[in-house]
């Protein structure tokens, strides 16, 4: 029967992922790539190209106001986008580029929500997130219509796995990329020092205060739970390694163009000072277009803050559950970012599915002490 569940698994994923394919070839008629919910300044792949042909035209690719996304970014796919076959227009290889990282996306959705269910969960969150990646039509439209939010995305759930599988490598790697293509995600630096100090989500302590705790001197599992400051250690020690690395590779690109200063204006700077007000799903670009120039400073440090407001009293309140405190941060930077697309909204709803087993009515833990060990069983709300 589980090789059964696991065989569909990957014909529905096949199946999604042949379904991109076919709507590739129909990207003029579909006319996803210019509207403004697919695109936005950081992920138009059209700004990209103009980006890319102007640094092959020996000019800044920051010149003018198209590009503003990251010049490594430039470098990988910029080529991509003037490769043309016979027959195929030159977007082919990108639009084949994002597919497969809407695949590896999904992969490690699945891989990180297994290890959650080995933690707490009873359903296959794990198959049921990535398949909500794989199938959200806000995640195929991202794809179909050349954003770059893919990329994005595959780094946030990367930084994810490898927080989750003890890896700090990988998380810092994830991390570091993350945040410089698109700094929002740099909020999930406090759950993944949790998850790298805790370990996965654990059920919340209000669940294990039982009478029979108290029976016996026992202690609920939660109540023997350390950190530790190890795996965090060498995790920031390998995001420093990753930033210098990644800062390097870009004063390199950047050479004779203004260098890192010229960089973090048109990138990291267009981000905070919401400079294209051109509309998108969000509400910045409306709002600054309505405002007085005079309030202009105030409302854009109110907007931002507002993020950093909610950090400190979701981390303290969601602590043990780190996964789901990074997708709270996730889902609120999704919402309130200077450009957002369908693609960050497709991610959180994606991450939504980790926790199927709450959302299906998993909830109620009981705690049985058998032989002098704690046992946690969970039930349904049909009393199962």
């Amino acid at each position: 029967m589980a090789k059964k569940k696991i065989g569909w698994y990957w014909v529905w994923v096949t199946t999604s992922l042949l379904f991109r394919l076919f709507l590739i070839y129909f990207p003029k008629d579909l006319n996803f790539t210019s509207r403004p919910e697919v695109s936005t300044p950081l992920t138009s792949l059209r700004r990209l190209a103009e980006g890319y042909w102007l640094k092959q035209s020996s000019l800044s690719p920051y010149a003018g106001s198209m590009y503003h996304a990251s010049p490594l970014l430039l470098s990988i796919l910029g080529p991509l986008t003037v490769i043309r076959l016979e027959g195929q227009p030159s977007h082919l290889f990108c639009s084949l580029l994002f597919v497969v990282a809407d695949f590896f996306t999904a992969v490690l959705i699945r891989a990180t929500g297994q290890k959650l269910q080995d933690a707490y969960s009873i359903l296959p969150a794990g198959d049921v997130a990535s398949l909500i990646y794989l199938w959200n039509p806000l995640t195929i439209v991202s794809c179909v219509g050349l954003s770059t939010s893919p990329v994005e995305n595959l780094m946030v759930v990367l930084t994810l796995y490898g927080a989750c599988s003890g890896l700090a490598p990988l998380a810092a790697f994830g991390w570091v990329t993350a945040s410089h293509l698109s700094l929002y995600p740099s909020v999930l630096l406090i759950p993944v020092i949790l998850l790298l100090g805790y370990g996965p989500d654990a059920p919340s302590r209000k669940l294990f205060l039982q009478k029979g705790s108290r029976t016996n001197g026992n202690k609920p599992p939660l109540a023997g739970r350390s950190f530790s400051w190890r795996p965090v250690i060498y995790f920031l020690l390998w995001a420093a390694i990753w930033a210098v690395y990644v800062l390097f590779l870009c004063s390199i690109s950047l050479k004779q163009y203004g260098g890192l200063s010229e960089m973090f204006k048109r990138t990291h700077g267009f981000i905070l000072t919401v400079e294209d007000l051109s509309p998108n799903i969000g509400v910045l670009w409306y709002f600054f277009a309505e405002v007085f120039e005079f309030f202009r400073e105030f409302f854009l440090i109110v907007f931002h803050v507002n993020i950093l407001f909610m950090i400190l009293p979701l981390a303290i309140r969601l602590n043990h559950r780190p996964c789901f405190l990074a997708f709270v941060y996730i889902a609120i930077s999704s919402m309130l970012k200077s450009y957002p697309s369908v693609g960050d909204p497709a991610l959180y709803l994606a991450l939504l599915g980790w926790f199927v087993t709450e959302l299906a009515g998993y909830g109620e833990c009981k705690l049985l002490l058998c032989d002098g060990n704690w046992l946690c069983l969970f039930a349904d709300n049909s009393g199962g």
